[in-house]
């Protein structure tokens, strides 16, 4: 059997990659030109070049594939031109589920987020049936990714698509060399540049046991359904006292005010504009984000593919030790 990974030489893809690989599978994966080939470098893989907007690429990706788990996705909270995530997020991937169609792939497990999913005012955990709508979507990041869900949940109702969809929630571990927003905390938080926390919440699972999670879809998911791979839910003050626990370190103690975060995100974007390069440091959309606390449950996907994630410590040991002995972390 071979499989077509795309997003490899990502944080989640790289795991998806190498879990695959233990499971003695044929792993293809597809790149984009110019991709950092470190997380994949070391593995026996099939390496294609080509582009989620470029078809006859996608053609040629999934020939012969008995299966296509599509992890790419452009991850950032803040960009210049939104129009960009949409065509990355949301056409990329119709255009691969179409080229799948067409090749007759048996089976598809596309890698959604918990971004797309309802919350719960109360903090409670929500689930895969938690309302939710368009409107709910803060930010470009999030619209482009549940806009994606919908077209991939239309082309499995109505077309047959053999897709199934993985909804994972804050993936935190090895090899997050970007790193994510989530990595980004941890590294801060260890190098003593996180004075202050808002109150904010969000699951946590090991990125590890994504992989697996991903795995236990393409084996027993249904076709259209949705399932939520998630971890521990825990406040952002939780984490950085874990963080501090594990180091030795010390956790901020200073809760810093909603609208002094968002007073600091509007002085952030507005310098990235005004110098016309990077990114900001703290998005207003990020802000915004964080009034909601990301609290889910992962009991679909325990009870209906034996999902068994590991307790959130473990997965901030491996991320810490990967930090540290890569140099991002002192």
């Amino acid at each position: 059997m071979k499989i077509l990974v795309t997003g490899a030489s990502g944080f989640v893809g790289s795991a998806v990659a190498r879990y695959l690989l233990a499971q003695d599978v044929a792993v293809r994966v597809m790149l984009r030109g110019g991709s950092d080939p470190r997380n994949i470098e070391d593995l026996n893989l099939e390496c294609v070049y080509g582009d989620l907007l470029n078809k006859e690429s996608l053609a040629a990706a999934v020939s012969g594939c008995d299966a296509v788990f599509h992890v790419a996705a452009d991850y950032r909270l803040w960009v210049r031109d939104p129009a960009v995530l949409y065509h990355a997020n949301v056409d990329g991937t119709v255009n691969l589920m179409r080229a799948a169609q067409t090749a007759k792939v048996k089976r598809i497990v596309y890698t959604s987020s918990v971004a797309t999913l309802g919350l719960h005012a109360d903090h409670s955990p929500a689930d895969e049936d938690t309302p939710v709508s368009l409107k709910d979507m803060i930010g470009h990041y999030k619209r482009s990714k549940y806009l994606a869900e919908q077209e991939v949940i239309n082309l499995a109702n109505k077309e047959d698509l053999p897709a199934v969809i993985v909804n994972p929630s804050a993936p935190v571990g090895p090899r997050d060399i970007k790193p994510t927003p989530t990595g980004a905390i941890i590294v801060d938080a260890v190098n003593g540049k996180m004075p202050a926390y808002v109150d904010t919440g969000l699951n946590i699972v090991h990125v590890d046991d994504v992989a697996a999670g991903h795995w236990l879809a393409f084996q027993h998911g249904k076709v259209g359904e949705k399932y939520i791979l998630a971890g521990e839910n825990l406040t952002l003050k939780q984490i950085l006292y874990l963080i501090a626990d594990v180091t030795h370190g010390k956790a901020p103690k200073f809760k810093m005010p909603y609208k002094l975060a968002m007073l600091i995100a509007y002085c952030n974007e507005y310098a990235i504009r005004l110098i016309g390069r990077g990114e900001p440091k703290v998005s207003i959309d990020s802000v915004k984000m964080a009034k909601k606390h990301m609290f889910f449950t992962s009991a679909k996907a325990e009870s209906q593919l034996g999902f068994k994630p590991r307790p959130a410590i473990d997965a901030f040991v491996d991320a810490i030790d990967w930090f540290k002995n890569n140099g991002y972390c002192r």
